[in-house]
């Protein structure tokens, strides 16, 4: 499984910089970043010691959505909490909630906002979870690549734990293709996208495990046949 780190807008080069040594110090090497600014010599590059890798492999997108088009479960990190998403996980969480995918997904992006405001509203619909560090005070908050090096830390455990398991074999049987059939259900039954019901409904289904997975799986199949 990889798992890929998407840096949103990073207006600081030395922010990408010391983010690619962060993944490179914790064994991990994808980057991914969204509108940047120029990083690839300067201040980004001396911050990378020993990781310009990491930083010449990066990839650069357009928007978030183009960056995680790929992805099969996407997590957005917050400092704080909003009204646009129910539920948020502590980061103590977060092994649990991808390993209880298991092989219904084949990789994970890890998503990082703003140095000044974070992701927005919009952004934040696009991640399937949302997870937050617990801190003992509000301020001062922690830094973009700071955030990024205590990520790639909490998952470099459960990195190497699951590289041995085999990938997902059936797509029709992935996570991905359970939210699709979700949305389908949820349209067939005409609960409106955007209303609360609708994002609490799918807010639930993207912290499902495994075998709970694969019997919505079955259920949903059975209920679409029935409008079809």
């Amino acid at each position: 499984m990889e798992i890929h780190f998407i840096l949103v807008e990073p207006a600081v080069p030395e922010n990408i910089g010391a983010s690619a040594r962060a993944l490179k110090t914790m064994g991990f090497g994808n980057l991914r970043l969204v509108n940047p600014v120029p990083y690839r010599a300067g201040k980004a590059h001396w911050l990378a010691h020993g990781s310009h890798d990491v930083l010449e492999n990066a990839r650069d997108y357009k928007s978030l959505g183009e960056a995680v088009a790929d992805i099969d479960l996407v997590i957005g990190t917050t400092a704080k909490p909003r009204s646009v998403k129910y539920d948020y996980y502590s980061i103590k969480e977060l092994g649990r909630l991808i390993t209880g995918k298991g092989t219904t997904i084949k990789n994970a992006g890890l998503v990082f906002g703003r140095e000044e405001s974070g992701l927005t509203n919009n952004e934040m619909l696009l991640c399937n979870l949302i997870t937050t560090i617990p801190m003992q005070t509000k301020y001062p908050s922690i830094n973009l690549s700071q955030a990024v090096m205590i990520y790639a830390y909490t998952l470099s455990d459960i990195r190497w734990e699951r590289s041995n398991k085999p990938s997902i074999t059936r797509d029709e049987h992935s996570f991905r293709k359970l939210t699709s059939n979700i949305i389908e259900l949820l349209d067939c039954l005409g609960i409106p996208n955007g209303s609360p019901k609708r994002n609490r409904i799918i807010e639930r289904i993207n912290v499902l495990g495994e075998k709970d997975i694969h019997l919505m799986h079955s259920v949903t199949k059975k209920v679409l046949d029935r409008f079809s």
